[in-house]
């Protein structure tokens, strides 16, 4: 039987990624397919930039909302050391919002999408510094009852960054490192890249709001707007520290939460609903996921309006991962979450144009 290690697949899956660069559909991609023992297949392909330096390996990418389940990590820690509780609400922990709609929005609500809070609201465009788009968050309406629709919420997770502030009395960004990349030994993981480092970042938009390409900035307006840090958006990261990620979460890493609770995190909770989604992460959707059909029903995973996902398959062991600028030079989907489903075929791509 075919599997997705075996050489041809391997560079079936190499030239999927060369021939979607060479169709403009990013400057250059990474990934990585393993198991819990580590990668299995691995590899990068195309520029930094269009026309920019070669990818080397060592390319920090903006994970855009990949951010969210690393984020949601930081929550489930903080449970389990009981600074928070999944039953707390967004009233008990910010009190700016304590007159909100949103102010008995519970953290599970908020992590699993079922709050009732709006999707990506571009509050950036009226609401140009940190507190004004933090107060105008507060008076967004309802779009459902909590708890009655799967409704996927950036803003859930602004607030979520804000409540495990709040509780700890530490920045998102110290948290992160605390919590998540020390104990996994992630060296290039973090929110604002120092300006050092911003020569090893693959380029994103050519940005009508900033007019220029963002290289080493989050693209993520609202994101820029809260300074760069956030729940919902921000992180940047290597393809070496995603593995290292993949890996503790199928068990061949550090431990960096309790096997329960990781489970937890990665159980549906909404199958009742129109969507399939955990705490902090997506599932599979009978209606079709961004991965295809490539992983079991147990699977489960996030993906990033940069170009990037992160899927894990427990029952089977294993892991993909993808990284790409698909909105550089211009943010048009242009074809990508095509090559997305294909590059994640199980026995790996067709040996066809995509």
């Amino acid at each position: 039987m075919v599997t997705a290690w075996d050489p041809g697949v391997a560079s079936a899956r190499r030239r999927l990624l060369e021939h979607g660069r060479a169709r403009g559909l990013y400057s250059g991609a990474a990934w990585s397919l393993g198991d819990a023992s580590g990668p299995l297949d691995r590899g990068w392909t195309g520029t930094r930039a269009m026309g920019g330096p070669a990818l080397d390996g060592d390319d920090l990418w903006d994970l855009a909302s990949v951010t969210k389940p690393l984020v949601g990590l930081v929550v489930m820690a903080l449970v389990e050391r009981g600074d928070l509780r999944l039953g707390d609400t967004v009233g008990q922990h910010l009190a700016r919002y304590g007159a909100s709609p949103h102010a008995r929005r519970t953290i599970a609500q908020l992590l699993d999408h079922t709050s009732g809070l709006p999707g990506g609201v571009p509050l950036y465009r009226d609401h140009p510094t940190r507190d004004s788009l933090l107060t105008a968050l507060g008076t967004l309406p309802r779009n459902a009852e909590p708890g009655t629709r799967v409704t996927y919420s950036s803003q859930g997770f602004i607030l979520l960054g804000l409540i495990a502030e709040q509780a700890t009395g530490r920045g998102l960004d110290e948290l992160m490192n605390e919590l998540v990349c020390a104990p996994l030994g992630l060296t290039d993981t973090r929110f604002r890249p120092a300006p050092a480092d911003r020569e090893r970042a693959v380029a994103t938009e050519v940005c009508p709001w900033r007019g220029r390409t963002v290289v080493g900035e989050v693209h993520d307006e609202n994101a820029v707007v809260l300074g760069g840090v956030a729940g919902h958006a921000g992180l940047f990261s290597t393809l070496a520290d995603m593995e290292r990620i993949a890996l503790c979460l199928l068990g061949g890493g550090p431990p960096l939460l309790q096997p329960d609770t990781l489970t937890l995190m990665a159980t549906p909770r909404t199958d009742h609903l129109n969507l399939r989604r955990a705490l902090a992460w997506q599932g599979q959707d009978q209606a079709g996921s961004p991965v295809g059909d490539a992983f079991g029903p147990a699977s489960y995973g996030h993906t990033g309006f940069t170009g990037t996902s992160l899927w894990l398959d427990p029952a089977a062991g294993r892991y993909a991962i993808l990284l790409t600028n698909r909105v550089h030079p211009i943010r048009e989907e242009r074809g990508f979450n095509e090559l997305r489903r294909e590059f994640h075929r199980p026995g790996g791509p067709e040996r066809r144009s995509v």
